[in-house]
């Protein structure tokens, strides 16, 4: 992987750059990296597309930049396609990576060229959902990745993935394993403390593509479609016999669904 430093954010991020042509950044899942879009990459690279896969801070190859935030996040992302000589981008994300997607929208918007949404949702955290991060982050403080292993991770699954495909559960395991303990515990305050998306919504006007997995229990095709309804550039598609990692589950209709977005990004 290549790293670069951005100095205004005093953060240095991982990143793979593959293919040429149109751009299109992807940023990954809690707790994965980069590696979660490896069943994309031949199908859009072969499509004429250039893909930047990006490892958040302190995730994978990144090095770990503790009291990061998703705004500070998508700020280091919009350094890194200064430092690219990109100019505008299409914008990607699944779960995680769909708040900082959200907040480069917001905060980045001359840089955005197109807008992906996979198995996020706008709204913050409420008081329960706070408990449960705060819960998760002592748990890991207590026992690392174990924490989580049998807890989280199946539930990024959907049931017809567990059943019929239940080895990708041990290759999302084995990404996560590969992430420290600290980097989870950083990431979870800033997806804890993240800001409420909800009122910025409808100040996109780049097209934007919403997708979710059919069997997402964790941002469920609910909170899609309202996410969706309320971006007026916003086309809604749903992804069949997947859960919350709707790319790995099903990454033959994930892709195909991004193919026919991407040609209205101009």
């Amino acid at each position: 992987m290549h790293t670069i430093a951005l100095p205004r954010q005093n953060m240095t991020l991982a990143y793979n750059d593959h293919g040429h042509g149109s751009p299109l950044i992807l940023l990954h899942a809690f707790p994965l990296d980069h590696e979660m879009w490896e069943p994309q990459l031949a199908a859009l690279v072969g499509a004429g597309y250039r893909v930047i896969v990006i490892d958040l801070p302190g995730f994978g190859a990144s090095p770990r930049q503790p009291g990061w935030t998703i705004d500070s996040a998508a700020d280091a992302v919009a350094e890194l396609l200064e430092q690219l000589r990109v100019p505008t981008a299409v914008v990607g994300g699944v779960s995680m990576g769909g708040y900082v997607a959200l907040a480069f929208a917001r905060r980045h918007p001359r840089q955005l060229a197109g807008l992906i949404l996979a198995d996020t949702r706008a709204g913050a955290d409420d008081e329960v959902a706070r408990a449960r991060r705060h819960e998760m982050i002592t748990a890991i403080r207590q026992r690392g990745i174990d924490a989580i292993s049998s807890t989280l991770l199946p539930q990024l699954l959907g049931e017809t993935t567990r059943q019929r495909h239940p080895h990708l559960l041990d290759t999302v395991q084995a990404i996560a394993s590969r992430q420290t303990p600290e980097a989870l515990v950083d990431a979870l305050i800033a997806l804890r403390d993240r800001p409420d998306a909800t009122p910025y919504l409808g100040n996109i006007c780049v097209p934007t593509l919403v997708l979710v997995g059919e069997e997402d229990t964790i941002t469920p095709p609910l909170y899609a479609a309202r996410l969706a309804g309320l971006i007026n550039t916003a086309q809604l598609q749903y992804v069949p016999r997947a859960g919350h990692l709707s790319n790995l589950e099903n990454p033959e209709a994930f892709n195909q669904a991004v193919l026919e977005f991407l040609p209205r990004v101009r």
